[in-house]
């Protein structure tokens, strides 16, 4: 006589993907998801597809946060140096192959069009995090000169494209590994005063500095021009002001409750430039006011708050850093993003996390969630 199996039912075999998921983290992205659809829906509405595509991009980031959140972080260790290596190839190719759109050569066709420094987001803290579980119990300054060399090779590809925004990302999510693996504050303040220093020195000698035919020979033009636009807007209110003008204009328009949703008249004027990825923030403000900001922000903290919680009870050293310094890179997305449409730090083109239109970003913010999600897993299944 034959056995009869009976399957289980279709909740209990998908139950052991889903038990070691962080709840608190997925609430959070769940909101912060919410409110990205909501607002594109309005900022979008009369642009194309936006909505519908934003709404897929989501879908397939989440669809990547799933899988990548079932791998064990053991295994994403063992990922490190050849997605590393396959990124900083990519970058390479880029500068001899890549496309170029506005003066920046910044994407590859490889069958699609992709944008490799989005890689360089993952792929720089994951090598460092590696690097420095290699080396637990014996670090000394050399390593960390390693890892500085690791760090900065593709910084600086990405530079050359040039894409400042970008490298600047990359630069700040290697840094946090270096910070949670021990760099020394002696190393450290010095950069902070000489930068506090700069940014006093640029403010005082605004008028000379950004006359008409003075060049800097450090930045590119446009970079010089960005950050004396950042200084004084006003200098060029109908060209290169108007981003920061219009975007501080919508901002204050908001006031305490916004003015609706799909009721911004900057946002639905086309006043506000690139208003479905860069300055989306600033339609955001327009609609939904200091109110929405808050409950955006809250969002926000809320996600950065589990994700370096997950990162201080993370169970080995790789983890701990690579959890802490994907949580401080999306805090920094979303601190550059709101100063710069703000009018506080200069246009940088740093997309919003959730809230941006974005397919490569979007991805790359799923796999950041998923690794997030795999060392949480990986603590809550441990034998206690």
């Amino acid at each position: 006589m034959n056995a009869v199996v009976q399957r289980p039912p279709l909740w209990k075999r998908l139950q052991p993907l889903i038990s070691g998921f962080d709840g608190p983290l997925a609430l959070a992205i769940a909101l912060l998801a919410a409110i990205g659809l909501v607002t594109m829906y309005s900022a979008g509405f009369d642009h194309g597809t936006r909505f519908v595509d934003h709404g897929r991009n989501m879908l397939i980031a989440l669809a990547v946060m799933f899988v990548v959140a079932q791998v064990p972080p053991q295994r994403l260790m063992a990922l490190a140096v050849p997605l590393y290596a396959v990124g900083v190839a990519l970058l390479v190719a880029t500068a001899l192959f890549g496309i170029t759109k506005k003066g920046a050569t910044r994407w590859l066709n490889v069958g699609m069009v992709i944008q490799p420094s989005e890689i360089l987001k993952i792929a720089t803290p994951l090598v460092l995090a590696w690097w420095f579980q290699r080396r637990e119990g014996q670090l000394r300054v050399p390593d960390f000169l390693v890892a500085g060399a690791l760090l900065m090779v593709p910084v600086l590809l990405v530079m050359k494209q040039p894409d400042l925004g970008t490298s600047l990302l990359i630069l700040a999510a290697g840094f946090f590994v270096l910070f949670f693996a021990g760099l020394s504050w002696r190393l450290i303040v010095p950069f902070l005063v000489a930068g506090l220093v700069g940014i006093a020195a640029l403010v005082w000698s605004e008028p000379m500095i950004c006359a008409e035919g003075v060049r800097w020979p450090v930045l590119h033009e446009y970079q010089q021009n960005r950050v004396c636009t950042l200084l004084d807007p006003t200098r060029d209110p109908l060209g290169k002001g108007f981003h920061i003008i219009q975007g501080m204009i919508a901002i204050g328009s908001g006031g305490l409750t916004g003015k609706g949703f799909m009721q911004g008249t900057q946002t639905h004027l086309e006043f506000i430039p690139e208003r479905t990825t860069d300055f989306i923030f600033a339609a955001l403000c327009e609609e939904f006011g200091l109110a929405g900001v808050l409950v955006l922000m809250a969002g926000f903290g809320f996600l950065i708050l589990r994700g370096l919680t997950i990162a201080a009870e993370a169970p080995t050293v790789f983890s701990r850093l690579l959890a802490g310094s994907i949580t401080l890179s999306l805090f920094t997305y979303a601190f550059v993003n709101m100063g710069m449409v703000s009018g506080i730090l200069p246009v940088v083109g740093v997309p919003l996390p959730f809230i941006s239109y974005g397919g490569t970003a979007m991805v790359t913010l799923g796999l950041g969630l998923g690794i997030l999600m795999s060392v949480a897993r990986s603590r809550r299944l441990m034998p206690s």
